[in-house]
């Protein structure tokens, strides 16, 4: 593949756009420097790993504490509480203006707690639900977190998998994917893995393809993967 086949994103070099599902699986190979039998080498899959960065969707920037503990003050209520402890000041109530404002600080902090427990919570819950792939790298299959798949990968795909990223399939028997998350279809869709002539099909109508987001539902398959991260077309969304 050519430089010119390449766009940029956020400094890195993009996958090629290409009508992946038009193409023959030795067609695949080609563009992608890949093999069908041995996949990517482990040197070769670092360098594109640095080239086109990691395997996942970008996340929004946690909260910081004390945004967290300010949001604390954002409701009506709060602020109906403080205008009253203001008038309460002015008309010389102290006793009455401290207890406001005692209630609406420990209400505060007792918020702050509840949501930077849920916060780091979750955060852990993220870390021990990683999405593992199969990949063959020099010939040997390899389980491997998802976020580092490669265009030009191949990946082995079974019954009850999460597909990890957009891939073209080589290899595939009694295979079924339910794409109803990115497809809206309801029914699994079975695949192939021969050239479709059309360019321009909808997604649905790609049998030869599989997208990051979706699930194997039967059968097994072989594919050669073609987007990762913002570059599948669950990143476009």
């Amino acid at each position: 593949m050519s430089p010119g086949d390449l766009g940029t994103f956020g400094g890195k070099t993009s996958e090629p756009r290409l009508p992946w599902h038009t193409l023959s699986k030795q067609s695949i190979a080609a563009e992608l420097s890949t093999t069908l039998t041995a996949g990517l080498s482990q040197e070769e899959a670092q360098r594109r790993l640095i080239e086109h960065g990691p395997n996942e969707l970008p996340t929004a920037r946690p909260v910081s504490s004390v945004a967290l503990f300010l949001q604390q003050f954002s409701s009506v209520i709060i602020w109906v509480l403080l205008g009253a402890a203001a008038v309460s000041g002015l008309l010389g109530e102290w006793i009455d203006t401290g207890a406001i404002l005692a209630i609406v600080f420990l209400n505060a902090v007792l918020g702050f707690v509840q949501e930077f427990r849920a916060e780091r919570s979750l955060e852990a819950l993220k870390k021990m639900a990683v999405v593992m792939a199969h990949a063959l790298r020099a010939g040997e299959l390899q389980s491997l977190p998802a976020r580092e798949l490669v265009p030009g990968d191949l990946i082995q795909v079974e019954a009850g998998d999460r597909i990890a990223a957009d891939a073209r399939l080589v290899y595939a028997t009694a295979f079924q994917t339910q794409e109803a998350a990115l497809t809206g279809e309801s029914t699994p869709v079975s695949k192939s893995v021969e050239p479709i002539s059309q360019s321009d099909l909808p997604l649905g109508d790609r049998r030869n393809m599989i997208y990051s987001g979706t699930v194997a539902v039967s059968g097994r398959a072989r594919a050669v993967v073609v987007g990762t991260g913002l570059h599948t077309e669950l990143g476009k969304i």
